[in-house]
């Protein structure tokens, strides 16, 4: 027992079990078009998921035929063409695979003199590149762009509070005070909420038709607070905002912060990437503006979940505001403690995947103007939709359509609003259940939207017209009786 691993006994039974995976996922990722899009997880399968922890182990074969039967039939079918649920990426074959790499190899990737942290520092430099930041400016790869928001508020913070992190929020004589818009993803609140910050002192700033924050009343309320006696720090701007896609004018919010000496931050989720698109390069040129931006590569890079990327422009900034040197810690002039920088100094986390590897190895495969050009082909999937809808006197289009989402509802003009906001929830959650699409939801001036958020690499023109035929179906047989 005392020279008992976890290892095989039997190696070859273990590549046998690895080929027989591996051979199901490649015709998994294949067919996925021929599947429903979502199917409901079983009752029996979530009494199956309830079992006690086992006590003894059991054969490898066996726990992937249960994975098989219980796990793998229902996820929530997001790699599927006409999967437009959220904001949320697909992920690629060699993704898949890179992952696996990486699990083999299985390395904490935050320190030490080894392949994992230079292959993340070169995705660093790369995602550099496409944003238009210097050099010299800082980054780091986390999960997603719920804590590269977070980790930039932190940084924001600490550059004008220099004492808080030994004397905390409460030695502040001033209330720090964010901006940001309506619009603003529920990540920036809960960020700012972490932060210490605190909600009270968020200003939330109306937006216009557009769904674009009023950059008048953003400068007003800041001269507001600062005559109340609160001290304004930061401002967070979209590029992409969560429920449109509408885009801030960036280059006016750029030029309040550097007026109020203000932090320049950009929650840039999925709409940062449109910047490698041609036509969106001068919308986003703004964003080189920035003290710090966040954005993900698991939504609109398409890779397989989970990787996010926060830059920072100024890397002492990024730095103060993480770093420490314990003496478990300590780096050396030669051996495996002589390695780059540890990445714990520019974040919270000791521990890390090597998520680095699936973004250098799809970049590598595909190139960067292959990326450019689907996320390019997604925009013109968006305005095929849109005029679609606006040709079809059943539909409504409910917001206007700048980059890659599409709000809209059907409405043959017969209902009330309350009747056409159930009749659109409905025909949302009759599309999941029928495997037909996964289109999300929100609400934008009372009016229950049908949310088409296409981050999808997969989608051909003819899921769009599948997908608006399945609407209206739906829509005439929901309208022609009443809703339970």
């Amino acid at each position: 027992m005392t020279d008992q691993t976890l290892d095989p006994e039997e190696w070859e039974n273990m590549r046998s079990l690895g080929h027989r995976m591996m051979d199901d996922i490649i015709d998994y990722l294949r067919d996925v078009r021929n599947q429903p899009v979502w199917k409901p997880f079983p009752d029996h399968s979530k009494e199956f998921l309830k079992a006690k922890i086992p006590e003894q182990g059991m054969p490898a074969d066996e726990i992937y035929d249960e994975f098989k039967t219980h796990i793998f039939p229902y996820t929530k079918g997001n790699i599927h063409p006409r999967f437009w649920a959220w904001v949320q990426g697909t992920g690629t074959p060699i993704g898949v695979l890179a992952d696996m790499l990486a699990s083999a190899m299985n390395p904490n990737a935050t320190i030490g003199e080894q392949s994992a942290l230079y292959v993340d520092q070169q995705i660093i430099s790369w995602c550099k590149e496409m944003m238009g930041f210097p050099e010299d400016a800082s980054g780091m790869l986390l999960s997603g762009a719920s804590m590269a928001n977070t980790t930039a508020l932190i940084v924001a913070r600490n550059s004008v509070m220099p004492d808080i992190r030994k004397n905390g929020l409460y030695d502040e004589p001033k209330k720090p005070v964010l901006y940001m818009s309506t619009e603003t993803h529920s990540c920036v609140i809960k960020g700012a909420e972490v932060t210490g910050i605190g909600s009270a002192n968020i200003r939330m700033i109306p937006v216009d038709d557009h769904y674009k924050i009023k950059t008048i009343l953003l400068e007003q309320q800041i001269i507001q607070d600062i005559s109340d006696g609160f001290f304004p720090y930061c401002v967070v701007a979209n590029a992409g905002t969560v429920n449109t896609g509408s885009i801030d004018d960036l280059d006016s919010i750029s030029d309040i912060c550097r007026n109020y000496n203000l932090w320049f931050h950009i929650d840039g989720a999925f709409g940062a990437l449109a910047r490698l698109v041609p036509e969106y390069g001068k919308i986003l040129k703004s964003i080189e503006k920035a003290d710090s931006i966040a954005f993900d590569l698991h939504k609109w890079m398409y890779m397989p979940y989970e990787v996010g990327c926060v830059l920072i422009k100024n890397q002492k900034s990024h730095r103060d505001s993480f770093s420490i040197q314990p003496s478990y810690l300590l780096s050396h002039e030669r051996g495996l403690a002589a390695g780059p920088d540890s990445l714990n100094n520019y974040g919270i986390e000791l521990s890390r995947s090597f998520k680095a590897l699936k973004v250098w190895m799809s970049i590598k495969e595909h190139g960067i103007k292959k990326y450019a050009g689907q996320i390019e082909k997604n925009i013109l999937q968006a305005r095929y939709l849109a005029g679609r809808i606006m040709e079809n006197a059943d539909l409504e289009i409910l917001a206007p359509v700048p980059l890659n989402i599409v709000c809209f509802r059907y409405n043959p003009g017969k209902s009330s609003l309350e009747k056409l906001n159930e009749i659109n929830k409905e025909i949302g959650m009759s599309l999941q259940e029928q495997g037909i699409a996964s289109p999300s939801s929100t609400i934008l001036d009372s009016k229950y939207a049908i949310r088409v958020a296409i981050t999808n690499h997969r989608s051909v023109r003819n899921d769009f017209d599948i997908f608006l035929e399945a609407v209206l179906r739906l829509g005439k047989e929901l309208g022609a009786k009443e809703i339970d």
